[in-house]
């Protein structure tokens, strides 16, 4: 069994920072890709980021140039460091791991994290 515990979510302006961590637990968690996905009100989950076993990482469109991802060594933990925020990434977001590829679609990912609100004021 994998727990994923994310943290590091809050209110900033637009154009400030924010660090998302996702803590994994479960002797298999380190063979997995682990991404990050998010959800505003009223619309549907959306990818973010994912970022796999060996460090190669993928980013939607919407998020290249401002959001990193990266995990530890010990690939227990994930980042997503997210730069440059606009009032369009106030979501829930939320950390997932269970692909053993760089996909983009939640479907494939077993197990998730219970969210953490990020909310970018104008």
């Amino acid at each position: 069994q994998v727990q994923l515990v994310e943290s590091g979510g809050g209110l900033v302006q637009a154009g400030g920072s924010l660090r998302l961590s996702c803590a994994a637990s479960g002797r298999t968690v380190s063979t997995y890709a682990m991404a990050w996905f998010r959800q505003a009100p009223g619309k549907e989950r959306e990818f973010v980021a994912v970022i796999s076993r060996s460090g190669s990482t993928s980013y939607a469109d919407s998020v290249k140039g401002r959001f990193t991802i990266s995990r530890d060594n010990a690939k227990t933990t994930v980042y997503l460091q997210m730069n440059s925020l606009k009032p369009e990434d106030t979501a829930v977001y939320y950390c997932a791991a269970g692909s053993l590829s760089l996909s983009p679609r939640s479907s494939i990912y077993s197990y998730w994290g219970q969210g953490t609100q990020v909310t970018v004021s104008s």
